[in-house]
């Protein structure tokens, strides 16, 4: 087996020794520390993790490196033996809970696919999205031990994705942070991520994409995806190899455009990935940068429960005609809620770069650093009718006096008027970590700084009747400037920890990191009197917040009770800053007045979580008729969450595309206890079948009340999240073919707080076969890979809105069965 490239120079062989001394477990199991993973997750998550053989002889030996291979003859009688094969998911050695996937697992569930969800064949995880790739963020969730994305931290390289909010604040998604045919690696930290990890929205773990470093060789990759719905899906990219002097690089491009299933728009776009790596014999220094430019036109969700038996609901764009008529017909009175916009889209373009400096001052001494900058220009745009949704009491307030006729005509004569959200991004930042072994002790001391300029505004465009806009076109001349918030956040972050190894098979870590965010909003446009809902709202100019927690302590444990079983155990406090939003958001800014803002900045607390988890690893190499390897983990957990934190709307409907008016209370809190099992099992060189299941009981500890009225939440379940969760891959390898079946099985999910509705539970199935062929004269290798997805095309609700309103909620349908087909040629 092929191990990184990092391996094959003299530079690395010293870093990787270096590794193993400073990291927080011991050194003969998985020297990887948080601060290293750039260079060494690679190696822990090689294309598809490892192989099962290498990984028995990782855990039976007591070498100082992950990939190390013995020199022990029996050892290497056994290898041969069995055949190496792939291993599925990887498991690190940690005092967390924590697993991955390695580049080529992502790429087979489909190529190009967004990595956050592929994930979702790991314990604890449930990821829903309207789409294949998973690449709609509109429609898109995820779930992790009972937390939304909001409340998980997210990095790539180490740097900070922010926290995944749609309506986009200080982060960006990692699909458009680096192109899915690069990532090296995805690992999720279901419990508590690493001390170091660059997040203040963390509460319920982490997960990590790693890219690909440049290969040491020139040569190129060339992709082309094809399949339902018109699929067309390019990756291109092209390494210098070594160039002199510890020198490569590598440049990629990759477009996907894809027309929606249930509507005519195309979703797609075009990205860009640059990479630099110099690595010297004290000094490794990285350079990337990511260019992506995407429109996804959206499908609205389905508000349930409705009469007319309603599965989709697509916009009417590019049928221009058609949606004029649509307007005031009786197909549109009889929707209700369900009524069909002219379209909707999401418009994001983002840069995004990091120059990565590490130094070895010595083999005790190492020092990582990082500074980033990311820009975003986005916008979430919605046509739709002009008397829908509470919008004739908004152009009251500008238009006053005027019949609907009038607005028509003030609006471009069409009958329809454009919104949009529009974001504008600016954040930059530096991460800073010694690392330092002293005997027995693995030190690191660490901190991130960054400075965030936001801003998010609410303007109202005409939609001509003679000349319509569509979704792929930006906006211009607005008539209304409805209001606009500007945030400027600096937020400081600092950690220390130390990793003791009392003995040869036993580990005590201990640490804490500081959180210092401080945010002021700003308000250089109000919203007019009159034209919120309620009438009598305002936005409010808002001021300065900090989100402070001086010291949020960590601890952890690890024993490895055999050379095959090992205990793990940590429990870690986290905090979650403020989202930088305003207005029908769950944020202080989003006040119904100034005294409210005040008396939150004087009274509120910040969110926060203690995890608690433990959990046993096991492998064991078997000789049980066919199986001949077995691994596997179990863990339980158990979280207790604090002053939650919703944005209770004063008018309860789901319908209103100009949004609610909020009061941002404290809820109470929320207990979660669980248990997640996982394993693979092995059956000789050819098969091997990877499952994983999950228990989680996530339960609302409290009441609270809007306005008079008591909301009944104590003791129900909290939603989106289910109970029980199944994933399964079933693997088969021939030489140069693979096969997998993969499935997941989603249990039922409350949708209100009150838990007086629920989405059905689901279970989808996919399969994927590829074959490589070699001999091809100028093309080393030549592979075909073939997906379907949902198999058996079954019906159901993916992404479902989880709503404080009883008797009903939004829910996206779930892809129908879909082929693709994908040529990848390598040279």
């Amino acid at each position: 087996m092929k191990l990184s490239s990092k391996l094959h120079t003299q530079s690395g062989n010293r870093r990787l020794a270096s590794a193993a001394q400073t990291s927080l477990i011991p050194d003969y199991l998985m020297p990887l520390r948080s601060s290293r993973r750039l260079a060494l997750l690679s190696l822990f998550c090689a294309p598809v993790a490892l192989n099962v053989a290498s990984n028995a002889a990782r855990a039976a030996s007591q070498s100082t490196t992950k990939h190390t291979t013995t020199k022990d003859t029996t050892r290497k009688q056994d290898r041969v033996s069995t055949a190496p094969a792939e291993e599925i998911v990887a498991t690190a050695r940690r005092t967390r809970s924590e697993q991955s996937l390695g580049h080529a697992q992502l790429q087979r569930i489909l190529p190009g696919i967004n990595p956050v969800k592929a994930l979702e064949i790991l314990p604890g995880v449930v990821y829903n999205d309207a789409d294949p790739w998973g690449n709609n963020e509109q429609n898109a969730s995820l779930f992790i031990h009972g937390f939304t994305q909001n409340q998980l931290g997210f990095t790539l390289d180490g740097i900070p994705l922010g926290d995944q909010a749609y309506g986009n604040f200080n982060g960006l998604s990692p699909q458009r942070a680096v192109i899915s045919e690069n990532v090296g690696s995805a690992s999720v930290a279901t419990g508590a991520g690493a001390l170091g990890t660059a997040s203040t929205s963390n509460l319920g773990g982490t997960l990590q994409f790693m890219s690909q470093d440049p290969k040491h060789h020139m040569g190129g990759q060339l992709n082309q995806t094809f399949g339902s719905w018109s699929t067309f899906r390019t990756f291109a990219r092209f390494d210098t190899g070594d160039f002199g002097n510890g020198n490569s690089a590598y440049v990629s491009w990759a477009r996907q455009d894809a027309r929606a299933w249930d509507f005519a728009g195309h979703q797609g776009g075009n990205q860009v990935n640059a990479k630099f790596v110099h690595d010297g014999s004290r000094d490794k220094l990285t350079y990337f940068f990511d260019w992506s430019d995407k429109v996804e036109p959206n499908e609205d969700g389905i508000v349930l429960p409705n009469g007319y038996g309603t599965y989709v609901r697509p916009f009417t764009y590019p049928d221009f005609n058609y949606a004029k008529s649509y307007y005031g017909s009786p197909e549109y009175k009889q929707a209700g809620l369900n009524y069909r916009n002219y379209y909707s889209a999401a418009q994001r373009q983002d840069f995004l770069t990091y120059l990565a400096w590490s130094h070895d001052f010595n083999s005790h001494l190492h020092w990582d650093n990082q500074f980033y900058y990311h820009h975003d220009l986005g916008e979430g745009v919605v046509a739709g009718p002009i008397t829908a949704a509470g919008l004739p009491t908004l152009f009251g307030a500008y238009f006053p006096n005027q019949s609907n006729d009038q607005l028509s005509s003030t609006f471009g004569g069409s009958g329809y008027a454009t919104r949009t959200t529009e974001y504008w991004d600016n954040r930059g930042g530096v991460l800073s970590t010694l690392h330092y072994h002293l005997g027995n002790h693995n030190i690191e001391l660490g901190g991130w700084y960054e400075r965030n300029n936001n801003t998010q505004a609410r303007r109202w465009y005409p939609l001509s009747a003679t000349n319509p806009t569509t979704p792929y076109e930006r906006q211009q001349g607005a008539l209304i400037d409805q209001y606009t918030n500007n945030f400027y956040t600096n937020t400081w972050v600092t950690h220390l920890q130390d990793a003791w190894k009392v003995s040869k098979n036993f580990t005590l870590s201990a640490g804490f990191k500081s959180e210092l965010v401080y945010t002021n909003g700003t308000l250089p446009v109000a919203g007019k009197k009159g034209s919120l809902s309620p009438a009598s709202s305002v936005t409010v100019p808002g001021g300065t917040i900090a989100a402070v927690k001086p010291f949020l302590p960590a601890f952890g444990a690890l024993w490895n009770i055999t050379p095959n079983e090992q205990w793990f155990a940590n429990i870690q406090e986290n905090m979650r800053s403020y989202q930088d939003a305003g207005y029908g958001n769950a944020t202080p800014w989003g006040a119904t007045s100034q005294a409210a803002f005040e008396n939150f900045k004087e009274h509120g607390k910040v969110e926060t979580s203690w995890t608690y988890e433990t959990g046993l690893r096991s492998h064991h190499r078997v000789n049980l008729g066919p199986l001949t390897d077995l691994q596997g983990q179990v863990e339980y957990y158990h979280v207790h969450f604090s002053n939650r934190l919703v944005a209770i709307a004063t008018t309860q409907t789901l319908s209103s595309i100009i949004g609610s008016a909020t009061t941002l209370a404290n809820v109470g809190s929320v207990t979660t206890d669980g248990m997640d099992f996982s394993f693979t099992a092995q059956f000789g060189p050819h098969f091997s079948f990877y499952n994983a299941l999950s228990y989680n009981k996530s339960v609302y500890n409290d009441n609270y009340a809007t306005g008079s009225t008591i909301v009944h939440t104590a003791g129900r379940n909290v939603t989106g999240m289910p109970d029980w969760s199944e994933k399964f891959v079933a693997t088969t390898m021939w030489g140069n073919f693979t096969g997998q079946f993969v499935g997941d099985v989603i249990g039922k999910r409350y949708t209100t707080y009150t838990n007086d509705m629920w989405a059905s539970p689901y279970a989808l199935f996919s399969v994927n076969a590829g074959y490589t062929i070699h001999g091809i004269p100028h093309i080393p290798a030549l592979k075909v890979q073939g997906n379907i997805t949902n198999l058996t095309n079954d019906k159901g609700w993916s992404t479902v809105g989880t709503t404080q309103t009883a008797g009903q909620f939004t829910a996206y349908p779930i892809a129908p069965r879909m082929f693709f087909l994908t040529l990848s040629a390598n040279w």
